[in-house]
């Protein structure tokens, strides 16, 4: 599949120009400009880039975030989430990465502390 890399860097200059950080918390889920990312890293869908993801840790302006799915593939980094947006979701957490939150467009909503909690425990024994 060829990338459109020139579209999503047009969008990616007006983001970091005109875009505005979002207030946000740890467990808030948000729709988030992932863009265009090189070879197996989680790409943003549609026009707008965009995927939702859920933020992890809160670092002022940038915050620590991990991609949500669809996609149900059985994996030890691919957790199931529940409902979002009326769609099961599972979280890719060997797709964890630092944005900032200029790339945030809309809050979705905030995930179930017990299943926060179970996400962190996963996170932790990865390292």
């Amino acid at each position: 599949m060829e990338k459109d890399f020139d579209t999503w860097n047009s969008q990616k200059k007006n983001i970091h120009n005109a875009g505005e950080n979002k207030f946000y918390h740890p467990r808030d889920i948000w729709w988030c400009r992932l863009g265009l990312n090189v070879g197996s890293e989680q790409d943003g869908k549609d026009i707008d880039f965009e995927r939702p993801v859920l933020v992890l840790k809160a670092f002022g302006k940038i915050c620590l975030v991990v991609p949500l799915t669809t996609s149900h593939q059985k994996h030890e980094y691919r957790i199931p989430i529940g409902l979002i947006e009326e769609k099961e979701a599972v979280v890719i957490l060997s797709q964890i990465k630092v944005v900032d939150t200029k790339r945030f467009s809309e809050k979705i909503g905030v995930l179930n502390k017990e299943i926060f909690s179970n996400i962190q425990k996963h996170l932790r024994s990865f390292f």
